[in-house]
């Protein structure tokens, strides 16, 4: 599974480097760097919510406070 973290301009104030360090820290923690792989990018041309994350090609807007709800919603449950 591809998970790609907008890490532009405006994603980054939102707070993109705290859900990137988040998301390495649960991928690790569940054990499953050899099935997440975890990848950033530039703009994805959503920049009115909150930081732009994709499943594949699934967006969702995700915010430092909600990280580890996504994770656990929209990551482990794909796996």
């Amino acid at each position: 599974m591809k998970i790609t973290i907008c890490i532009g301009s405006s994603c980054h104030l939102k707070g993109s480097r705290q859900i990137v360090e988040e998301l390495q820290f649960l991928v690790a923690e569940n054990n499953l760097v050899d099935k997440v792989e975890l990848a950033g990018t530039f703009c994805m041309g959503n920049c009115m919510n909150g930081v732009s994350v994709k499943i594949g090609e699934e967006p969702f807007s995700v915010k430092p406070e909600t990280t580890k709800s996504f994770f656990e919603d929209e990551v482990l449950s794909r796996l």
